[in-house]
């Protein structure tokens, strides 16, 4: 599932070719890609609008129209956006949910194979993101305030790390990649950490997402995450942990681990990440 890297780099991309156009019909292949309004209202609402800016809160890609709307998207496990010029054959895309059409012939599909994905059309956006966590790249996320979150936490970190309620936008692949750079155990009961290793993952965290917007998120072997105009992402030449179970760890050289945790898996190096912190004597 794409995460915050990788939706915050959809959002500029898409923002660049969309920003100004106007649309001029809309064709519905999945109606239950729509969350809400009704699908007459989501039609009607959106013919004859233009995109006036494109943003990102969590993992919902915010694109604002001039009417006052806005057309938020999760894109979940495989939904994507593609842009295709005036005149480019859209019947050759497979598992096509929507398409817009601009007023210059150019258009904007949103292709979704496993039909996960949801388009939602509302005025206030606290409507659908209201409950997210703060922003890992916003002011209010600071090291005192992780802190303090973490303070009386009973579960493991590495899940409340994935909790969109605590802290928006992270996923399974960018919390391995903290941790481990922030050397702590996935499985440490989160009220456990002390204010040294909130400041450690406080900066993994900023640091790691930061570098990944700037190589332009991680596309897997899967492709299931790419640009609109169907290039991928670079962020995956610089994974440390994920996915490499069974290799060795880049800091220490031992023997990277697979775990499960909540049905998914968890990478980590048992000596940068011990199961308790490290106590000096």
């Amino acid at each position: 599932m794409p995460e915050l890297p990788e939706v915050e780099t959809v959002a500029r991309k898409l923002g660049a070719e969309i920003v100004g156009q106007r649309i001029e019909s809309i064709e519905v292949l999945w109606p239950r890609t729509i969350d809400r309004p009704g699908l007459d209202a989501f039609r009607s609402q959106l013919v004859r609008a233009t995109f006036r800016a494109a943003g990102r809160r969590g993992k919902f890609l915010i694109l604002q129209l001039d009417t006052g709307w806005r057309l938020l998207a999760h894109l979940r496990m495989s939904g994507r956006f593609i842009t295709l010029g005036p005149g480019a054959e859209v019947d050759t895309f497979q598992h096509m949910r929507v398409l817009l059409t601009f007023q210059d012939r150019s258009q904007l599909a949103f292709v979704d194979p496993r039909k996960f994905g949801r388009l939602y059309l509302v005025r206030d956006i606290e409507e659908i993101v209201g409950k997210l966590g703060p922003e890992p790249l916003g002011g209010s996320f600071t090291a005192d305030w992780l802190h303090r979150g973490l303070a009386g936490r009973r579960g493991e970190i590495k899940r409340l790390l994935l909790d969109q309620r605590f802290i928006a936008g992270l996923g399974n692949i960018y919390a391995s990649e903290i941790l481990w750079r922030a050397g702590i155990h996935p499985q440490r009961i989160a009220g456990s950490l002390d204010v040294c290793e909130c400041e450690r993952l406080h900066e993994a965290v900023v640091t790691v997402l930061r570098k990944a917007i700037r190589e332009g998120g991680t596309s897997l072997d899967d492709r299931q995450y790419t640009y609109p105009n169907g290039k991928i992402g670079g962020y995956q030449e610089h994974l440390q942990v994920y996915d490499r179970g069974g290799e060795t760890c880049p800091r220490c050289g031992y023997i990277l681990t697979r775990i499960v945790q909540g049905q998914r898996s968890t990478y980590y190096c048992p000596v940068c990440q011990p199961p308790q912190a490290k106590r000096s004597t």
